[in-house]
């Protein structure tokens, strides 16, 4: 890709940017968000085809102009988008070959769809059925069978945006030994990642993007860069601290759960939640830690109006008095926000615009007598882009059109719109880049210095350890220990989680 240029209106998202990626590679490509790198994948694929940018594509030796993304899936080039593209309700091998069937005279072969799909899943490293449903694996596993579907296509160069971005530690591990298997077959693989350990460990180059302008190219076959000299390149600055300084003085205790059981809403009798008690206190960030299907976003989600459950039974209580959080607005009213971990798909109207994002839970906030005051909100609105620093071209841009760091700003500013006395943050820095992080940490530290109470899940142990006051161990939905941050390690959270020594 030579001198890509690409505007969103007045907005310049590339400044002339270089990419080179050869044959056998995997070229990592990193940048803060908002540094142009899934627009440019966007250019590269034919998500936004050509006259909508300016520069020239060259693949295998010639020049190519693609008006939609068939025309590049017919040379080999495959996208992987952040979120999954994948059809829940249809089976494994009907989403491999959506839009190019197994067919004979307008007629699905499923013999011959059968067939190449245990081929294609064995490739990727699945042995699940072929006519399993999407909705009936994990994460984890449709990662691959996107992958799989990708290799259905014949791909050259697999565009990979955030892969391992929902996945645990073993599927993350999984994904990128296949990437290793891909690249020694001659497929050549484009990664963006916010996770530096591993791009370290996979990438042989890492192109560094920053406002829209490819900044460097580093080579990673003789050594891969430090950690260090990839943030400086990213951020423009030396980072000596990825967690705020703070002197934590913890308050009376402001939220407390007492022996609370939540049973799963599809399985009947089975107990998702089990006799959790928990406290918070004033100006103190409470984490809970735990591997991945632990019951973490269960428990945040039952507390929050009931969001997730039934047959909810134990008591919360705020500042001393026992509070209904039967309904989200209930819990709201008592003083809860619950950031969700999702937030393209549960935390924000993607379509809509940062400042009715922003109103959203407190529409009584910037209306009279029944009747929204544009102007309020949109000095609400502003107010929050102020505070949080939220890069965006104006509060009546669509949410959807900023990158996953200012979509969170976003999604903070709506909840702490509310006033909340607790904040329960779930994942609060997934897909999010290492500046971004920073940001996000230093308003979690200012909000807890203003008094407020902070309830952390995150599936980084480091976050937690950078971050929290004290941490609550969770297994198999049961609070299996407590322990201060300080002093911790990762090796002794981890050994206390499961029980070893």
């Amino acid at each position: 890709m030579r001198a890509i240029c690409k505007k969103f209106h007045e907005v310049v998202a590339l400044r002339h940017v270089d990419l080179l990626v050869r044959r056998n590679e995997i070229h990592a490509v990193v940048g803060e968000n908002g540094a142009g790198k899934s627009t440019l994948m966007k250019v590269l694929s034919g998500v936004y085809p050509h006259p909508e940018y300016t520069g020239d594509i060259w693949f295998d030796g010639e020049v190519r102009r693609f008006e939609g993304i068939r025309q590049s899936e017919q040379l080999g080039i495959v996208i992987i988008h952040q979120e999954l593209a994948l059809i829940p309700q249809l089976s494994i091998a009907e989403n491999l070959f959506l839009g190019h069937e197994q067919a004979k005279r307008g007629v699905i072969d499923w013999r011959r769809t059968h067939e190449r799909a245990v081929e294609l899943l064995r490739q990727v490293g699945l042995d699940e059925s072929p006519s399993t449903l999407i909705d009936d694996i994990g994460v984890g596993k449709q990662q691959l069978v996107e992958i799989a579907k990708a290799l259905a296509k014949d791909v050259k160069l697999l565009i990979l945006d955030e892969p391992t971005a929902s996945l645990n530690e073993d599927d993350s591990k999984a994904l990128l030994e296949l990437l290793k298997r891909l690249r020694a077959s001659g497929v050549a693989c484009v990664l963006i990642s916010h996770k530096l350990n591993e791009i370290a460990e996979v990438a042989d180059a890492v192109t560094v993007l920053r406002d829209g302008s490819s900044i460097e190219t580093m080579d990673c076959r003789d050594a891969p860069p430090s950690e260090a000299a990839i943030v400086r390149a990213m951020v423009g600055r030396e980072m000596k601290d990825r967690y705020p300084p703070r002197s934590s003085k913890p308050g009376e205790v402001l939220f407390e759960l007492k022996d609370w059981w939540v049973e799963h809403p599809l399985h009947v009798g089975r107990e998702a939640v089990k006799g959790v008690n928990l406290n918070v206190r004033r100006g103190e960030i409470v984490g809970i830690a735990g591997l991945m299907g632990a019951g973490r976003t269960e428990l945040a989600m039952s507390v929050f109006g009931r969001s997730w459950g039934r047959r909810i039974r134990g008591s919360a209580w705020m500042a001393g008095r026992e509070v209904d959080v039967s309904t989200v607005r209930r819990a709201v009213k008592a003083g809860l926000a619950y950031v969700t971990e999702d937030r393209k798909a549960l935390g924000l109207v993607l379509h809509d615009s940062i400042a009715r994002n922003t109103s959203l839970c407190r529409l009584d906030g910037i209306s009279s007598r029944g009747v929204i005051d544009d102007v309020r909100e949109s000095e609400v609105a502003n107010d929050f882009r102020q505070r949080l620093g939220t890069r965006c071209a104006s509060v009546e841009q669509k949410v959807g059109e900023l990158s996953g760091g200012n979509q969170q700003k976003v999604v903070l500013s709506k909840w702490l719109f509310t006033e909340p006395d607790l904040l329960i943050l779930d994942e609060p820095t997934r897909g999010i880049d290492v500046g971004a992080k920073f940001e996000i940490y230093s308003l979690i530290a200012n909000l807890a210095a203003e008094g407020r109470a902070i309830l952390m899940i995150s599936s980084e142990l480091p976050e937690l350890l950078g971050m929290c006051d004290r941490l609550y161990l969770m297994n198999e939905g049961a609070f299996v220990g407590e322990m201060p941050a300080a002093g911790a390690t990762q090796e002794t959270v981890m050994h206390a989680l499961l029980g070893t020594h």
